[in-house]
């Protein structure tokens, strides 16, 4: 059974200049861009990209990010380290979470119009990548030389070139919305963490991210709630807490593992049509004859 990477796989030529060139024929593979993807994609930008740190008990430190709240019984055995001797979460960290992932028409990207796919059990509708298929297309010539000049391999402008063209499913554009929850026990701590997110973007709110070759551009809401509860004079634990709201524009491609048609269409193209026609037992005899 193929691999979820061979599923996937395209093809887009690399062409090569000369034998001295560094330009190779290559393949490419094409991913499929899932819910999943998009998650990671934004979490890995926030675990490596921006790699908040701030100062601890322990020195200059990295904020661990979490991506949601595991149940307390498999977050205490898998990730012992998040907390402490007694049970207590240690601060600070950062949460991920995903809220909303919304269909708006009117949030599009690049495929901007609906291109519905081929109406056949592959699928398929925009095409990305073309080759020539080098062995039909050499016996289509050979075929032709071998009958116009008696001899294979003549060279001649040989007009039947056979094509491998792939098409992969339209992209559907989806708005995910998540919030980031920044939790620490002291103020310089806090100003520490989210001053990179202000800055990260500069005047503009808006960043890119990727995954698995997909990019998406994602948006920072420039309103970060600031809670804590240093007012509060009960035997309960100091903590500050910020809210940053995140939305990435994204894409799926195909619907995952219930797509019904291939993930990527491979199709050859008709070099020549031919009719055939009744031919008598001794050969051909013209009607007037």
């Amino acid at each position: 059974m193929a691999s979820e990477e061979e599923k996937f796989k395209g093809f887009r030529p690399y062409f090569k200049k000369d034998s001295t060139s560094n330009v190779k024929l290559r393949e490419i593979t094409l991913m499929p861009s899932t819910i999943e993807t998009i998650d990671r994609a934004l979490y890995n930008w926030l675990n490596e990209d921006v790699g908040v740190f701030c100062t601890t008990n322990e020195g200059w430190e990295r904020v661990p990010l979490i991506w949601s709240m595991a149940e307390r019984a498999h977050q205490i055995k898998s990730n012992k380290e998040l907390r402490n001797k007694d049970g207590i979460f240690t601060l600070p960290v950062m949460v991920l979470e995903r809220k909303d992932l919304i269909k708006d028409p009117a949030m599009k990207g690049v495929a901007w119009a609906h291109v519905p796919p081929y109406n056949d059990p592959r699928g398929g509708a925009i095409e990305v990548a073309r080759r020539i298929q080098q062995d039909k297309t050499g016996n289509f010539a050979n075929a032709d030389s071998q009958r116009r000049f008696k001899q294979q391999n003549y060279r001649f402008k040989n007009t039947k070139v056979v094509y491998e063209t792939i098409t992969m499913p339209t992209p559907t554009y989806v708005v995910a919305t998540y919030t980031l929850t920044v939790r620490t026990e002291y103020q310089q701590q806090m100003n520490e963490i989210f001053t990179p997110f202000i800055v990260q973007t500069g005047q503009i709110s808006n960043f890119f991210i990727n995954d698995d070759g997909h990019k998406f551009e994602g948006f920072l809401e420039g309103d970060f709630s600031l809670t804590n509860n240093v007012s509060n004079l009960a035997e309960e634990e100091r903590k500050f807490e910020t809210v940053i709201n995140l939305k990435i524009l994204g894409y799926l491609l195909g619907a995952g593992k219930n797509e019904k048609r291939p993930k990527v269409a491979i199709r050859e193209n008709a070099v020549e049509v031919r009719i055939p026609r009744e031919r008598v037992i001794f050969g051909d005899m013209k009607d007037w004859e």
